[in-house]
């Protein structure tokens, strides 16, 4: 990277630097005590993941940090783990050992190139455990808004508790004057001046407010003078039974600061031409958290907010963040009495207005207006946030996600296929109800693999087929959507042929994929049902059967048995339902 370094390039990641120390050191702050944990920690985070990152990060402009989605995760691991009014190197403790073992996770998952368990957690789902989180962080953050605080678990609990303080009178005027007034000024900057500096402009106003009106008199807590300078590296030491639910809460972590990753990886990295390497952005986040962890930090993932900031200020290499990193020690070396006039309701306020960028609002609705399944699971994975916790939910997202793909394969769409003049192939008589049919053929699409899961499901779908007046003589399957044939649809297949032999229907295939056909040999079932069964094309299988039969087209509306098995009528148009099957027919 150094024998590529542009000399042109070093005053814009140097300006780069300065004005992203000014969004780091806050949101630093912030987040840590986000997480639970001391203002001071969040601070040694940002550096060691910087410099790390730096070091190994296959993106130019990448920033990393402490973030506000995995500080609730780190809190609903760390916090539990300590008893009550527990000493705050003990959580220190625990958040380092944590970001070391997210940090293996990675490392680990990197060198065996499980880069796709990203994947896992689909958009719907995700953006329904985002906008979970992000009503669970702006509760949470309530109470110190409003200048007081409170002992509650779960959200329910913390909008009783928040409810609570507020008619017991424990609100400090001055608290909430700050904190609201702070979330709307960073609101209406980012909204209407997007090049100003929000967070720094409230941060600077909020400072210069406590001093000049005494805040801390009137009952608002301050972050008070930073210790000076910057920790040694250090082993974090745990108990043993604390391990177990530190590697749950660690790889809950790692999946999904790397879905985040890869999501901010590959925005910025089509603005810049570079290409996503997922494996290597792994092992790179892997090294920052174990760095991080060796000094006092906790997990960090990617910032697409302080990426975006970096790269509107000029950013071209990792340099900024280097620069951003060496301010900050320069800072607790220095000036480490800087914050110390700094509101605790300004630091929530960085918190809140973060929490509502998580939030996807407008891609809920959209996933409404498009597809009402998608928005059931991405309602779902708000729930399980909402209502189960942070670490649950996101095991519940997981979940869904891959339900979702299982629900696909076991009830995929099927249909019957006919013939539409002037277009060439066979195509979906749903989405074409006039095309012609072949009396005593049907030609029948399943849009999925075969197996264990749908494997009955086709059958029934055939045999319902089979029982049409007048019956077929073969029911012909457009096999190229079935990509695979596991043993226990390959036996239901067998008993299939059989249940249709007894009716006089033949069952056909047309179209399927070599491996596949391999396969199916494998099996046994190539013997089974005769090489005469099996065509190229499935043109080449009507034309076989209309040479046996003399069957000639017919024009009219669809088979009252291409509905779906529920008897419901035909579906609007979709290209899904469509098939160019081959050549044109004769």
């Amino acid at each position: 990277m150094l024998s590529s370094y542009r000399r042109q390039w070093l005053v814009k990641d140097v300006v780069a630097g300065v004005v992203l120390t000014t969004l780091l050191v806050p949101q630093g702050m912030a987040y840590a005590e986000l997480a639970g944990l001391p203002a001071i920690n969040g601070l040694y985070t940002s550096v060691l993941c910087l410099l790390a990152y730096a070091l190994f990060g296959p993106s130019r402009i990448l920033v990393l940090g402490p973030d506000s989605s995995l500080g609730p995760m780190i809190a609903a691991t760390v916090l539990p783990l300590v008893a009550a009014g527990g000493e705050t190197e003990r959580a220190v403790a625990l958040a380092s050992v944590l970001a070391l073992l997210a940090g293996a996770v990675m490392v680990l998952a990197s060198v065996a190139k499980l880069g796709f368990i990203a994947d896992l957690i689909s958009k719907p789902t995700m953006t329904g455990y985002m906008n979970g989180l992000a009503l669970t962080i702006l509760i949470g953050q309530l109470p110190k808004l409003c200048g007081f605080s409170t002992d509650a678990d779960g959200l329910l609990g913390e909008v009783r508790a928040f409810l609570r303080g507020l008619a017991d009178g424990q609100a400090v005027p001055a608290a909430l004057a700050v904190g609201a007034g702070g979330a709307v000024l960073i609101l209406v900057l980012q909204r209407w001046l997007p090049k100003v500096p929000a967070v720094l402009v409230m941060v600077l106003l909020a400072i210069a407010s406590a001093s000049l009106f005494h805040l801390a008199d009137h009952g608002v807590g301050l972050v008070g003078t930073l210790p000076t300078g910057f920790p040694p590296p250090t082993v974090p030491h745990i108990a043993w039974k604390d391990l177990g639910p530190l590697c749950v809460g660690a790889m809950s972590i790692a999946l999904v600061s790397l879905a985040d990753t890869i999501s901010n990886a590959s925005a910025f990295a089509a603005r810049t031409g570079q290409e996503v390497q997922g494996n290597k952005e792994m092992s790179a986040i892997g090294a920052a958290n174990l760095a991080a962890g060796l000094f006092q930090g906790f997990p960090v993932s990617t910032s697409g907010s302080r990426t975006a900031v970096a790269e509107r200020a000029g950013a071209r290499t990792q340099l900024t963040g280097i620069v951003g990193a060496a301010l900050i020690v320069l800072m607790l070396v220095l000036l480490p009495g800087l914050f110390r006039n700094l509101p605790q309701p300004a630091l929530a306020a960085v918190v809140i207005t973060a929490a509502l960028s998580l939030a996807d609002i407008t891609g809920t609705v959209r996933l409404w207006r498009r597809r009402k399944a998608e928005f059931l699971l991405s309602v779902a994975a708000f729930l399980g946030v909402a209502l189960l916790g942070v670490l649950p939910g996101i095991v519940v997202a997981v979940g869904l996600s891959i339900l979702n793909v299982f629900r696909r394969a076991w009830w995929p769409y099927s249909t019957v296929l006919g013939r539409v003049p002037g277009l060439e192939g066979y195509h979906d008589v749903r989405s074409y109800p006039g095309a012609g049919q072949l009396p005593g053929l049907v030609i029948h699409r399943f849009d999925a693999p075969l197996f264990f899961a749908n494997a009955v499901t086709f059958r029934e779908e055939v045999l319902r087929l089979a029982r049409a007046e007048p019956p077929p003589r073969w029911v012909l399957l457009a096999a190229e959507p079935v990509t695979d044939v596991d043993t226990t649809a390959a036996d239901v297949l067998e008993e299939l042929d059989r249940a249709l032999g007894v009716r006089g229907v033949r069952l056909v295939f047309a179209e399927l994929k070599d491996p596949v056909l391999r396969m199916i040999d494998r099996y046994g079932l190539t013997h089974v049902f005769g090489s005469d069964r099996f065509f190229p094309t499935v043109e080449s299988a009507v034309a076989a059967f209309r040479a046996g039969t003399g069957a000639d087209w017919t024009t009219g509306g669809p088979r009252p048995d291409a509905a779906g098995p529920d008897g419901s009528g035909s579906p609007p148009p979709r290209a899904e339902g469509r098939h160019d099957a081959s050549a044109p027919p004769s």
